[in-house]
């Protein structure tokens, strides 16, 4: 974090420019990034503090931007999957979903139902991965590092069992209008029953190494509230939303696939702080194994389809329409508005990045708070900036 006021380097720079022509007597303006480790990308923060108080803050965006939207316009609907596990790298499961399930929809295709079972169980599975991630990133933000180690080994796991119908480790592209590119073999059912009591196991041990650990609830506590009606004013979505009490989940309250064939819980907390939404995060973790759970119980014989028969090559021309279509991310509310014009390119597409919204809340979080409280807000937020900036 470097002071930058009247620095010749940033006298041209318009948020400079902006944040001076309003700036108090003996407050100071600094730049929390682009390259600050705790924003976890080149996300920058222009801040003005009145000693060790925040006085404004705002996010600054494009840094990073890499137009995928446009990128949408220029390629074959099948050619732009792979875009979508580059939008959120940390659920990008959730994101092939979200555009394949638009395309689905404009065409009108059924999908087989040992597939949604398959989408189902990969997408959970890369949402404990995401929300490790952003656990053990996180409690190292804020100063420790011992828990991330524990959080990359069960990930690990994780992401080895992902490996098998994937291919991948990360930037998932498993995802095919129709269906999933490969099913899943024994193996993998084995690895994910094998890996569910584990977690399960692990849970306590993360409660009594960190959830519990009265360093961290001084953090955590109190700080950056975003409550109903701040949720509501900036669109936010997902863990942030259900931190401020509301228990909106996409897949309970805008049902897609099959999830209203499983019984889980939205947990929510009435907080509206920083340790709001690290509970509601940690307690998901809980819920996504319940539905992966489920899910295996259900999941129709390896004879039925993980594809449908014929499914719509890359250079498919989907109908002249629209369609619209959401789905539950790590963050959040995922959408991907698509429209078509009848050709084997996309007319339009338009990304709903939940974590842009959720940003969107941080500097009226932010502002009275301490400088220190900036990190942990922000990564209460559990901020992903290529998909904010996409």
């Amino acid at each position: 974090m470097s002071a930058y006021q009247n620095t010749e380097q940033m006298k041209g720079d318009f948020y400079t420019q902006k944040f001076e022509a309003g700036k108090q007597d003996g407050t100071l303006i600094i730049n929390m990034g682009p390259q600050h480790p705790s924003t976890h990308g080149v996300l920058r923060i222009v801040i003005e503090v009145d000693g060790e108080y925040i006085v404004r803050a705002e996010p600054v965006l494009g840094y990073l931007h890499r137009m995928h939207e446009k990128m949408g316009e220029t390629q074959t609907w099948g050619g732009f999957i792979p875009n979508m596990g580059r939008v959120d790298y940390g659920h990008a499961m959730a994101w092939n979903w979200a555009y394949v399930g638009a395309v689905e929809k404009l065409m009108g295709i059924e999908v087989p139902e040992r597939a949604e079972y398959l989408r189902v169980i990969m997408t959970e599975l890369n949402r404990l991965a995401s929300h490790l991630l952003w656990w053990g990133a996180y409690i190292l933000d804020l100063g420790a590092f011992t828990p991330i180690m524990y959080a990359f080994d069960d990930r690990e796991m994780l992401l080895d069992i992902l490996q098998r119908p994937s291919a991948s480790r990360l930037t998932y592209s498993n995802f095919r209008v129709g269906g999933v590119q490969m099913d899943i073999d024994d193996k993998c059912i084995e690895l994910i029953k094998a890996f569910i009591p584990h977690f399960r196991e692990r849970l306590p041990m993360y409660r009594d190494l960190v959830t519990e650990n009265l360093i961290l609830r001084r953090r955590i506590e109190g700080i950056g509230i975003i409550d109903q009606d701040m949720c509501r004013r900036y669109g936010c979505t997902g863990p942030v939303l259900r931190g401020a009490g509301v228990p909106y989940d996409v897949r309970r309250d805008e049902p897609y696939s099959i999830y209203d064939r499983f019984d889980f819980e939205i947990p929510t907390s009435d907080t509206c702080c920083s340790a709001g939404r690290y509970h509601v995060r940690l307690a998901e973790m809980e819920q996504s194994l319940r539905i992966i759970e489920q899910a295996l119980e259900q999941l129709p014989s390896a004879e039925g389809k993980h594809i449908m028969d014929k499914a719509p090559k890359p250079s498919m021309k989907p109908p002249a329409g629209e369609a619209y279509f959401n789905v539950e991310g790590g963050r959040g509310k995922i959408g991907v508005y698509a429209v078509s014009d009848g050709g084997k390119v996309p007319y339009r597409i338009k990304l709903r990045a939940p974590g842009f919204s959720n940003l969107s809340a941080f500097a009226e979080a932010a502002t009275g708070t301490l400088l220190a409280d900036a990190v942990a807000i922000l990564g209460s937020l559990d901020l992903i900036i290529p998909e904010i900036d996409r």
